[in-house]
């Protein structure tokens, strides 16, 4: 449960017994959600999961900011976007989602089911795992890579899109359901941007920050000399964040950039599924040629 429009849903499909009552739901803490998830996430297992015997567990690998900026710790990468010295354009490979989410969330399916890492898992032992995709989704939908986790689609099988998810939470008093990711995920569109600094002026310095502190990559590599291929940044446009172009761009000046209409829409919306474990943007992306080289 990231404690976006989706896992959001499920959960309270469950706790309204519209679908099965699940057992547990697990949300897998980065330490750098926006303020308005971890609100968000007390609302829920406040005020649905609770009330319907459902236990919310918090699980985290570590602070991914800080591990971010810390030399002394082997940090998974973020997609970040990087600049050639020659010009070109990468990204750095993906390794946050599998290391702050995935490994958690394992880490506690074990647990509960009595047999923690490195126990082997007996043969035919397992849970029935629910992922939070739509629809407009369907095509992220996949299986676990585990055989002690067998994932399954709620939202597909009742062929409900996220615009039907939305519906449904506003008719509970849950219109406010936000988008789940790190505050600083590099795949936010401008909208995302924009919204952290309009209303979080803190949230926004943070981001800010962040964005300047990685400018040669991960603090460890470079304090074993093993530097960036480049610079990195936050924003697509591998500008430094505070002078990223996030406001508003109007249907001429995408046309005179040429950017095509996908492109623009996610631009400027960012990926629409969020950073869930199995449906991450991020999977498809970048190929990379070590942990800090440039995607090719």
């Amino acid at each position: 449960m990231g404690a976006g429009v989706q896992s959001s849903t499920l959960l309270t499909l469950s706790a309204e017994g519209i679908l099965p009552k699940v057992d547990y739901a697990i949300f897998a803490d980065t330490g750098w959600e926006p303020k308005a998830v971890y609100a968000h996430l007390d609302r829920l297992e406040r005020e649905v999961a609770e009330p319907a015997g459902i236990p919310v567990f918090r699980v985290t690998s570590g602070n991914i900011r800080n591990d971010a900026l810390n030399p002394d710790h082997r940090f998974a990468s973020m997609p970040l976007y990087i600049l050639n010295k020659d010009g070109r354009p990468g990204m750095t490979r993906r390794q946050c989602t599998g290391e702050y989410k995935i490994k958690p969330i394992k880490q506690k399916v074990r647990d509960l089911l009595g047999y923690p890492h490195p126990t082997r898992v007996p043969k035919g032992v397992f849970v029935e795992q629910w992922v939070g995709i739509s629809t407009d989704e369907f095509h992220r939908a996949k299986d676990a890579d585990v055989k002690y986790m067998r994932n399954r689609h709620p939202l597909l099988d009742l062929g409900w899109s996220r615009a039907d998810c939305i519906r449904y939470l506003t008719s509970l008093g849950l219109a406010e359901t936000p988008k789940s990711s790190c505050l600083g995920c590099p795949f936010h569109g401008n909208a995302q941007w924009r919204h952290i600094r309009d209303t979080s002026p803190s949230e926004w310095a943070d981001v800010v920050e962040f964005d300047a502190a990685i400018r040669q990559g991960n603090a460890r590599a470079n304090a074993s000399g093993n530097r960036l291929l480049g610079e990195a940044f936050l924003h697509r446009s591998r500008v430094p964040l505070s002078e990223a172009p996030i406001d508003h761009v109007t249907a001429a000046e995408r046309a005179a950039r040429q950017i095509a209409a996908d492109d623009a829409s996610e631009l400027e919306n960012g990926v629409v599924d969020g950073c869930s474990p199995w449906a991450c943007r991020g999977d498809a992306d970048a190929l990379t040629q070590d942990d800090f080289g440039l995607a090719t």
